[in-house]
């Protein structure tokens, strides 16, 4: 799903993100600011509201010429990566078929609840890393057309009981972390780290460097003698997932 439809606010009308979506007077500017610039390079930029550079205006902590910067190699990904506009499902067959992750619910701030079972990711030895990139942005898009309406972020449960050596993909990771931090950004709310084996933090502290700072305080990893208690802080129990003590059961992302 394009950027360009999953928001109320209309292109280009800095007023409805104001009064709408509690944007401050320093960003209105800078959002009418960067507007005017990438505009200048990529005519495309017309077609995405004014939510779309708030966000990448805040992943650049308002840094006008950082955030025009990030949007640009956005618009050009995106063309190059989603020449349709989207992922089709013949084309990351083998990930979808290991069923790793689900979406249902919402927590009680109103953010889409992804479930993700690491320890169901088998490194790609047929499509590769292109293939599983392909998954991320396939799974990503579908968050957002799901996404409610006036809510921007997501939230996810990760959860890794029974991973091992041969769910290892560092590769893998990193392209992910890399496409949600670049080219989604302001999408991930808060993520749950559950059931976390010893072995899992190995992976873990190869990839951990990479996470930006803002995408860092986010990641909360849950003790298992805590797990339903701290997940229902955030979650309520009529939209927790069932294998947590909730009352949803898992919907597989492509049936979502």
């Amino acid at each position: 799903m394009d950027e360009t439809k999953n928001n109320t606010t209309t292109e280009g009308n800095c007023s409805d993100v104001q009064n709408n979506n509690g944007s401050s007077e320093e960003e209105l500017k800078k959002i009418l600011h960067m507007r005017n610039l990438v505009e200048k390079q990529d005519p495309a930029s017309k077609e995405y509201d004014d939510l779309t550079f708030r966000r990448f205006l805040r992943a650049r902590d308002l840094d006008i010429n950082k955030a025009s910067a990030m949007f640009l190699k956005y618009l050009k990904w995106r063309k190059t990566f989603l020449p349709n506009g989207s992922i089709s499902e013949s084309e990351i067959s083998t990930d979808l078929a290991q069923n790793k992750l689900f979406m249902q619910g919402t927590d009680k701030s109103g953010r889409l609840i992804t479930v993700v079972f690491g320890g169901k990711h088998y490194p790609n030895k047929a499509g590769g890393v292109e293939e599983f990139k392909r998954y991320v942005v396939f799974t990503l898009e579908r968050i957002l057309l799901r996404m409610p309406a006036g809510q921007e972020k997501f939230v996810s449960i990760a959860d890794v009981q029974g991973w091992g050596y041969t769910n290892s993909d560092v590769r893998g990771y990193l392209a992910a972390l890399s496409i949600l931090q670049d080219y989604y950004p302001e999408r991930l709310g808060k993520m749950f780290v559950v059931n976390v084996p010893y072995l899992f933090m190995a992976a873990w502290k190869m990839v951990y460097p990479f996470i930006d700072e803002k995408t860092k305080k986010k990641i909360v990893f849950v003790e298992k003698n805590q797990l339903k208690s701290t997940l229902l802080k955030d979650i309520d129990e009529s939209q927790l997932p069932e294998i947590y003590g909730g009352k949803l059961k898992l919907v597989p992302i492509r049936d979502s």
